[in-house]
């Protein structure tokens, strides 16, 4: 580390922290072509898809239900990942060199550590309601009306996203009383404190994976065993019937007619609208279409667990190793890497929560496709032959 003297404070640089080189020495013409391709891309899937959730949760009144205010505040911050971070970066990483000043450089290092802070926290909130769905399905429906829980829970989210990083990018040149980043550069003073950036990675990343893992764990166990539960009843069905026309004289009716009850009680619980006119336990076990459902919400979790360990652990191990040893077993190019990998996720959590929801589905084909969701008025009132 060596220090330069500008009047009475000291402003100490890593040697190794100027690893970005021009791209006239690093990257050929073809090379820088394809970058910028790659990028513009990325930036207009983030964008185009995130603003299709957003539109769609404003176009459809059906969609303004508790669960789905949380996709909408995902959707609002990866929408500004690719609308504002990403775009401000392009330059950066092409060139080599920060050249918008040190107060955007500030705002950028505050906006975009919030929003990635803020997208990972959203994916644990949306994880938990699924959790709530499933574990906790009646209580869950009656929630389901009051919107106002939903938005406390969404501005905590980004209360907490903003606390992790952003007093410490603002203030933290204050605190140690000099900046230790170049002029031509521009990431956060706290580049290479470990102990902070352990600590941050603890609730931004180790925890969240955790506790999208525990909730898609615990999904699953409820899963399996109503699966049990549902097929032990079929058993106890089926050997009363068996025993009833191994029996003497006419069958018994009474199997016959606990079977036409249970798909009585199916079949009214199925198309009523709310899951509190039967116990809970009985009501769960006797529906196939539920589980059904909860089946394919737990292997949507298991994607979710996986795609978010696949873009945000391989950022968070480099960012701690790099730490550790103060840049010098890390190259630089790895870490960019890492880093888009993370901005990655912003493209794919459109796809990844939204479409995999039927309701979604319909309004975006609302959207995309409105000639094909409108009847038209003269077949509906023309008669037939």
């Amino acid at each position: 580390m060596s220090g330069e003297q500008h009047g009475n404070s000291t402003h100490y640089y890593f040697d190794n922290s100027s690893t970005r080189v021009q791209s006239s020495e690093f990257f050929s013409r073809p090379v820088f072509v394809v970058l910028m391709l790659v990028m513009v891309t990325l930036v207009v899937v983030i964008v185009l898809g995130n603003a299709l959730v957003i539109f769609a949760f404003k176009v459809d009144k059906s969609l303004r239900r508790q669960c789905n205010y949380y996709f909408l505040n995902l959707a609002i911050s990866d929408f500004l990942v690719g609308a504002f971070c990403i775009p401000v970066y392009i330059p950066y990483t092409l060139t080599g060199r920060w050249t918008l000043g040190r107060g955007l450089c500030k705002l950028w290092l505050v906006v975009d550590y919030l929003l990635c802070s803020a997208s990972a926290f959203n994916i644990v909130l949306i994880s938990y309601d699924r959790f709530l769905s499933v574990t906790r399905a009646v209580s869950y429906r009656a929630r389901q009306s009051m919107t106002h829980q939903a938005i406390i829970k969404m501005v905590a989210v980004w209360v907490l996203a903003f606390a992790l990083y952003g007093p410490a990018i603002i203030l933290w040149e204050l605190v140690v009383g000099g900046s230790r980043v170049p002029k031509d550069e521009c990431f956060a003073e706290f580049y290479y404190s470990w102990s902070f950036l352990l600590s941050a990675s603890t609730l931004e990343f180790f925890s969240p994976f955790i506790s999208v893992a525990f909730f898609n764990l615990s999904i699953y166990l409820s899963i399996r065993r109503r699966r049990l539960r549902c097929r032990d009843t079929h058993l106890h069905l089926q050997t009363g019937e068996t025993a009833s026309a191994q029996g003497e004289g006419p069958p018994v009716p009474q199997p016959w007619g606990a079977k036409l009850a249970v798909r009585g009680s199916i079949h009214s619980q199925s198309s009523s609208p709310s899951l509190g006119k039967m116990d809970p336990s009985v009501s769960r076990t006797l529906q196939p279409n539920r589980l059904s459902r909860d089946k394919k919400i737990a292997k949507s979790l298991a994607v979710i667990v996986c795609v978010f360990a696949i873009c945000w652990a391989p950022y968070t191990l480099l960012m701690i190793i790099r730490a550790a040893c103060k840049g010098r077993c890390i190259p630089h190019h790895w870490y960019e890497v890492t880093f888009w990998l993370l901005w990655l996720n912003s493209a794919i959590n459109p796809f990844l929560y939204p479409l995999c929801h039927s309701s979604f589905r319909r309004a975006f084909g609302k959207i995309l496709c409105p000639k094909r969701n409108t009847t038209p008025a003269s077949s509906v009132m023309r008669p037939g032959p």
